[in-house]
């Protein structure tokens, strides 16, 4: 289409030519011919030599046309505008100072001149306007009324603090993606932004979908399941991004230097890869910081039943677990293997483990063993 167009207009610039110039032409090399100075046989002699003539541009041509077009796309509205703006007063100055020089009756100052002029002062008015386009916004909302003036001060500090911690791009690594708590997180919308698979993520997925290890196939597959769930659900904001870094073997170095790029946070389960983007500066998000985080506080006084399942590894401790996998020492555990008994919470730490809580038998319960005794 942009081809035709650019024909099209060289056809008529060659007529054009033809018509006016072309007669001129002949009598300046001193070419002698009835035909030649007719100014129809001009007009299709000069339309066929443009036409000619754009069969080697239109190529160029067409590919400037697509630049500004990709580079129009990519602007602003408002930054168009003051372009535009910014144009058409270089343009009236541009003519304005040429119209000194088009009275020179010189043939090509004259000419030639006031076109330089107004394309120079173009140039001038484009630069002039967009390297203040901040300037000139601040000074249009001055007009405006104060209420809306305060509003929009207060939209740009609720912007500026977003940016300061919210990131659009999460990265999903192998890990958090088989551990598939990060379907039912996304559901309960307080994960917000885009959540990018890079193809390389996928690819190590799919390694392990396809492993001979019974368990890691296992894993992988339901990982794919995941990613499946989470690609059908229309609320999930869901993003793949196909570009890989061959320079690069591991997956977690890659997820590193995508991060960077893009400037994404990751979210993982890996320990390692946790610890390596907190010295980069990289936000990380950890499901199981995460998990701890959500978990009941227990105090000392409070009270339970747990089943005791194994004895630790202190003198007549008993190890028992609750739903979410936190581990409960209680003393003299050991004598109630495989019951249940209420106990109550003496302590409480946290580790990079996870959360131990130690407790001890009730008053109630160890009454009654005594009677039983």
């Amino acid at each position: 289409m942009i081809k035709k167009i650019i024909y099209t207009i060289l056809a008529v610039i060659g007529l054009s030519f033809g018509l006016t110039l072309g007669p001129l032409i002949w009598q300046l090399f001193q070419i002698d011919g009835g035909l030649l100075y007719n100014p129809i046989v001009n007009a299709v002699i000069f339309m066929i030599i443009f036409i000619l003539l754009g069969l080697l541009i239109a190529p160029l041509v067409e590919k400037v046309i697509k630049k500004m077009f990709d580079i129009l796309a990519q602007q602003t509205t408002y930054d168009l505008v003051m372009g535009t703006i910014g144009v058409f007063i270089g343009l009236l100055i541009g003519y304005m100072v040429s119209l000194p020089f088009s009275n020179f009756n010189i043939p090509v100052l004259s000419a030639t001149l006031p076109f330089i002029l107004m394309f120079v002062f173009a140039i001038v008015g484009y630069q002039t306007v967009m390297s203040r386009k901040h300037e000139w916004k601040d000074a249009f909302a001055r007009f405006q009324k104060p209420v809306e003036a305060e509003v929009e001060v207060e939209s740009q500090m609720l912007e500026r603090k977003a940016d300061d911690t919210f990131h659009r791009y999460k990265l999903l690594d192998t890990s958090v993606i088989i551990d598939g708590r990060i379907a039912d997180i996304v559901k309960t919308n307080f994960l917000e932004g885009i959540l990018v698979i890079p193809n390389f993520v996928l690819h190590e997925l799919q390694l392990i979908a396809d492993s001979g290890d019974s368990l890691k196939r296992s894993k992988g597959r339901r990982g794919l399941d995941i990613l499946n769930e989470l690609q059908k659900d229309d609320s999930v904001n869901i993003e793949y991004y196909e570009g890989d870094f061959e320079d690069i073997n591991e997956v977690d170095s890659k997820l590193v230097r995508l991060a960077k790029l893009i400037d994404a946070a990751i979210l993982t389960n890996d320990y390692n890869l946790n610890k390596v983007c907190e010295f980069q500066n990289i936000p990380v998000f950890n499901i199981n910081e995460l998990a701890n985080a959500v978990k009941p506080a227990m105090i000392p006084g409070d009270e339970m039943t747990v089943t005791i399942i194994k004895t630790g590894t202190e003198r007549k401790q008993g190890v028992a677990y609750l739903d979410d996998g936190t581990m409960i020492v209680v003393e003299d555990g050991q004598y109630y293997m495989n019951q249940r008994v209420p106990v109550i919470v003496t302590s409480a730490i946290q580790t990079n483990a996870g959360r131990m809580i130690f407790a001890k038998l009730s008053q109630a319960q160890i009454e009654q063993s005594e009677a039983s005794i």
